[in-house]
């Protein structure tokens, strides 16, 4: 457990089903919002950010895995778990596709929620602050891989506002569309002076400076792009405080950005 309650967004139109959960998960110290339908629950999720959602297959007005689809969308830093008595391959393939971490079968077996659950909110949360789209997107998934959750912020406005989550490590690139890397590195040390900075750009002599005033006063390493793979993962790893794997490194992620 972190030292706030996890936060959990359930989603189920079963009115009975999420009196008994959230009872459940209220008495192990979990913050629990619920919602009976997705536009409910999308509205949930663009007001807070959550650290896990549970989602029933069958809603009133979407089915869960578009819903998973688009609370990856608003928030990338939820951990979906899909519920449903409708489990199948094809089903579990989509939830896959969409982003869920993984699908549970109802009736639902307590004990392996919360397990995973706990699971789930004990992988390192690596905030990734890039105005790259492509680049997220293959961060993400290499470090989705290796047991990450993986947070993007595409903006110096949106990497504060992620900062609700429980960060670990923020990946911060130094050129940003509202904003230069060094305001954002000092906003994060006034926030949270326990979340490790590694610093990354695609200019290492324009912004040379900058990097190296930022070593000074506390950034935890620089990585330039295209990146070292390996060694970019070996230090996100200490970081973290995570045992590095050297499993298939999977897409490059170090174009230029």
């Amino acid at each position: 457990m972190t030292d706030k309650p996890l936060s959990i967004l359930m989603v189920d139109d079963d009115i009975d089903i999420c009196t008994n959960m959230v009872d459940i998960l209220a008495d192990l110290g979990y913050s629990v919002d619920v919602a009976h339908d997705g536009s409910e629950a999308l509205k949930l999720a663009r007001r807070r950010p959550y650290d896990i959602a549970l989602l029933d297959l069958k809603l009133p007005d979407m089915d869960g895995v578009a819903l998973c689809r688009e609370i990856g969308r608003i928030r990338s830093g939820t951990v979906s778990l899909l519920i449903t008595a409708y489990a199948n391959g094809e089903t579990t393939r989509e939830a896959f596709e969409a982003g869920a971490w993984q699908v549970l079968a109802k009736p639902v077996d307590f004990p392996r929620l919360i397990g995973l659950i706990d699971e789930a909110a004990a992988q390192p949360l690596v905030l990734v602050v890039d105005d790259d789209p492509a680049l997220c997107f293959n961060l993400q998934d290499l470090l989705h891989a290796r047991g990450y959750r993986v947070c993007i912020a595409h903006d110096a406005r949106e990497a504060t506002e992620r900062l609700r989550y429980t960060t670990r490590v923020i990946l911060l690139d130094m050129r940003l569309p509202d904003s230069d890397g060094s305001t954002v590195f000092r906003h994060v040390r006034e926030v949270n002076a326990t979340i490790r900075i590694i610093l990354i750009t695609g200019y290492p002599k324009e912004m040379g400076p900058m990097t190296e005033q930022l070593r000074i006063e506390g950034a935890d390493a620089v990585h330039f792009k295209p990146f070292d793979i390996p060694q970019l993962l070996a230090d996100l790893a200490h970081l973290a405080g995570v045992a590095h794997s050297d499993r298939s490194l999977g897409r490059d992620p170090g174009d230029r950005g």
